[in-house]
């Protein structure tokens, strides 16, 4: 069951919160970007409360904590920034870190969780669709086209029918899908803010009948709702630009996966590919002589 949005939560109980609770409430409502990376203390600070008010907010909107309630905030918070709320919210959070040091090291958490938090159920059933499927059509718009451009670039190397979708246009992505079918497969790869166009093709894919993969980064996400095999991974704001090093291990492994599930398939393809890369002095070292 998909959880309640943060925010439609808050204003769904506010009505029956005691009156400091209400004041966090309406400040998470407002200042939500900057709530969803403070701590307890520094809100129950800024709202005149005090921090053990804040857990009790927290645990009366159906959290376990303060630490699940601000995930849901941060989760919730990243389809709503603008560009430049998210420069800000990053010159915030940097602060006196060196940021080549700080976003390392945020990279290395966001691995760690997604070890922790990826379903592998879903991992092995996603893997065991794209080995299976017919057609396997790939798709990320935006800033996400690069994920989804890398993992139909590898796929295109071991199966002969793979698409990489990443049309300017609406009715460019229908064209490029319209002959999808039930013995296909369907990645979707979208992360804050949600771009329309992959949401019309996650939904168009799955009216076909393709098994549909979501990779995104949490359940309230408009492209899980619908999906067969969800892969949830977390990925964060650096400054103006996404950090996708998380989302991108995940696409690794899963190549991985198919190429070994595949292998003997895969193995005559590259060894056909090395034959040709080399006959035709693709790439420098080779020691051809031209």
């Amino acid at each position: 069951m998909i959880e309640q949005n943060v925010f439609a939560r808050i204003e769904e109980r506010m009505p029956k919160l005691s009156r400091g609770q209400k004041k966090i409430g309406s400040f998470v409502l407002s200042q939500y970007d900057k709530a969803a990376y403070m701590t307890a203390g520094k809100i129950g600070e800024t709202v005149g409360v005090s921090e053990s008010t804040v857990v009790r907010f927290a645990t009366a909107l159906g959290y376990s904590g303060f630490p699940a309630l601000q995930q849901a905030l941060q989760e919730g918070v990243g389809a709503k920034l603008t560009s430049l709320q998210r420069i800000d919210l990053a010159d915030d959070r940097i602060s006196s870190h060196h940021v080549l040091d700080y976003i390392l090291t945020s990279d290395i958490e966001r691995i760690r969780t997604a070890i922790e938090q990826i379903d592998h159920e879903a991992f092995d059933r996603a893997v065991d669709a794209i080995a299976g499927g017919d057609h396997i059509y790939v798709s990320g718009m935006r800033s996400a086209a690069l994920l989804s451009g890398f993992m139909g670039y590898y796929l295109g190397l071991m199966f002969p029918n793979v698409h990489t979708i990443s049309a300017t246009s609406t009715e460019e992505m229908f064209e490029q899908m319209i002959r999808i079918t039930e013995r296909d497969v369907f990645v979707g790869i979208s992360f804050p803010r949600y771009s329309k166009r992959i949401i019309n093709a996650m939904n168009f894919a799955a009216s076909n009948g393709a098994a549909t993969i979501a990779i995104t980064d949490c359940e309230q996400s408009p492209i899980a709702h619908g999906a067969d095999y969800l892969l949830m991974v977390r990925n964060d704001m650096a400054s103006l630009v996404d950090s996708y090093v998380a989302p991108l291990s995940v696409i690794n492994a899963l190549l991985v996966a198919v190429s070994r599930k595949r292998r003997a398939e895969v193995s005559e393809v590259l060894t056909r590919l090395e034959a040709v890369w080399d006959e035709y002095d693709v790439y420098a070292g080779n020691n051809r002589k031209t």
